[in-house]
């Protein structure tokens, strides 16, 4: 087989791959959605100002929420009465405001992490504003479906600020509606962890009994006309032990989960928010998209309580980074939500390996150089039959010609003689291409890992390399380049990357076909294309890549002359 078949599987190969993950991603086979009736919210009705004293008192023993004063945030008048107001809690990983209007979570900043490259950038937002009616929506069903938003807690204590410093602080928020239920919110926050605790406590003070399902929901924004387009980004969920991940344009049609549910999630890139229920044997997660964001619910089996019971259940709720080492710890198996697809039992090692290095050289451009030359290292005897092979076929080269130029009307004899030629010469055609076909997972793995790992964010190389997250650009222009996404600049790793595929090329035994030869020609130029956008740390890792294949190539070809 020639050698131009060889890099002509390669690049289908990789187109395919390419293809595959933006239609189908790497997404578990979720259960089949489960027939239910739509969730709806509840009706409430804010108490009057008179009775606001009884609103701030706990249900239960949930004690006052601590932190220091400073100035209030802009309030929001409620219905004429008294005014909900926001309150911020910050530690050393977060700054969150929390809405007395709903009891929900309307923004979360992660103070580690910064919206852009630059140093003065300010932090990174997770949740905006912007979101209507906030994130982690309680809502109880039965229930009227436009009024969940609406219910105003009371917060403990006159603080707008809660700064937690050296020890775990909590904030309590309650509501009471006109039939005597009690909704108490408690969080807890503690200073080194992104973690927090949510303790929903119902307390039902009426004459009747009160049977809800309770639904706590997130709410994130998204971009409909920005997708993740090489990796995964929507809502996941841990289901019996299995990560199920679902496509945002597949919600319409799943988007009612059961099972042993070990945690919900909203995921993009580098960041999710996620909620672990509390220890039940069985829940139902609910996805929707509501204008521009998406939701997730986790639905709870309904419990009656019965006049003067209360029950309390407690949820953990994450915001931050999806990184193994910070999920990890918290032994929740949150860290199955960071996974690179079908290889990921290859990129997870190359992750660890490249976060080793860094522990002694900290630079992950410098960590990518030495993972790729340990990969090669790796694959080194595959490359070394591949190579020779290539140089094998090179020398049967004239021959080959000359059984196409004799036999060019008679394609079954042409076939024939071929063969006879390789059984003399005792080559395999396919010597050649099936081991860099095995070494494709190789690199379909670290192409998923070097794109989706958090650790490469904002992450510097050298000179004009300051995110290798990020495609490389040199210089940045106003113009519209075609086939470019901004920022517009000139792509030089990406440039010097087709140049080495280009000598690579030149290299490699040329084809007697004129037609297979054009394509050799053209393929280091739409590789580069192909790559134009990619993150820098990608490219570099293709570019170290294809050097070391060059060294070994001649090195093979020098021994094998």
């Amino acid at each position: 087989m020639e050698q131009a078949r060889i890099f002509i599987a390669i690049l289908l190969s990789f187109v395919v791959f390419v293809i595959w993950e933006f239609m189908f991603g790497t997404h578990e086979a979720v259960r089949p959605p489960v027939n239910a009736p739509a969730e709806q919210t509840e009706a409430v009705e804010s108490r009057p100002p008179a009775t606001a004293s009884a609103e701030r008192q706990s249900i239960g023993s949930a004690g006052p929420a601590e932190g220091a004063l400073s100035a209030p945030p802009p309030v929001i008048e409620v219905g004429g009465g008294n005014p909900a107001r926001s309150i911020t809690v910050e530690n050393p990983y977060y700054r969150v405001v929390i809405d007395e209007r709903g009891g929900t979570i309307r923004s979360v900043e992660l103070k580690q992490y910064r919206q852009k490259v630059e140093a003065d950038a300010p932090a990174y937002r997770l949740v905006s504003e912007d979101l209507a009616g906030g994130t982690l929506q309680l809502r109880l069903a039965p229930e009227d479906a436009a009024a969940g938003a609406e219910m105003v807690f009371r917060a403990e204590g006159p603080e707008d600020r809660i700064v937690v410093g050296e020890a775990a602080k909590s904030l309590v928020l309650t509501h009471w509606r006109k039939d005597g239920v009690g909704i108490e919110k408690r969080f807890t926050f503690r200073p080194e962890s992104y973690l927090i605790d949510l303790d929903v406590t119902l307390k039902n003070n009426g004459e009747q009994n009160f049977a809800p399902r309770v639904s706590l929901g997130l709410l994130q924004p998204y971009d409909a006309g920005k997708t993740e387009r090489y990796g995964f980004a929507g809502p996941s969920m841990l289901i019996d032990g299995r990560l199920s991940q679902v496509d945002v344009g597949d919600i319409e049609d799943k988007n009612r989960f059961e099972g042993k549910v070990g945690w919900i999630a909203i995921q993009g890139r580098y960041f999710l928010s996620a909620v672990v229920p509390p220890a039940v044997a069985g829940a139902e997660v609910q996805l929707g998209q509501e204008k521009a964001a998406l939701r997730s619910a986790l639905v709870l089996p309904a419990e009656t309580l019965a006049p003067g019971q209360a029950r309390t259940y407690t949820y953990r709720v994450f915001f931050g980074p999806k990184r193994t080492e910070v999920l990890k710890p918290y032994g929740l198996e949150l860290e199955k939500v960071v996974d690179f697809g079908m290889f990921d039992f290859i990129a997870k090692p190359c992750l660890w390996f490249m976060n080793w290095i860094y522990g002694f050289l900290p630079n992950y451009g410098i960590a990518i150089i030495l993972l790729t030359i340990l990969t090669k290292v790796i694959l080194w005897p595959l490359g070394n039959k591949s190579y020779k092979s290539m140089n094998e076929m090179k020398r049967m080269q004239p021959l080959m010609t000359e059984i196409r130029e004799k036999y060019k009307n008679d394609k079954k004899k042409m076939n024939e003689e071929m063969m006879n030629l390789y059984r003399v010469y005792k080559v395999n055609p396919l010597g050649g291409c099936l081991p860099m076909l095995v070494q494709l997972p190789v690199f379909f793995a670290l192409y998923r890992m070097l794109y989706e790992a958090i650790e490469l964010r904002h992450a510097p190389f050298f000179g004009w390399i300051n995110d290798l997250s990020a495609p490389d650009r040199l210089f940045s222009f106003d113009i519209h380049i075609p086939m470019m996404e901004p920022p517009y600049g000139i792509p030089v790793l990406t440039i010097i990357m087709g140049a080495s595929m280009f000598l690579q090329q030149k290299m490699t035994p040329s084809p007697g076909d004129p037609t297979q030869a054009k394509m050799m020609t053209f393929m280091p130029i739409v590789f580069t294309f192909i790559f134009i956008n990619f993150s820098s740390g990608l490219v570099l890792y293709w570019l170290v890549n294809n050097v070391a294949s060059i060294a070994q190539q001649y090195y093979v070809y020098k021994k094998t002359a």
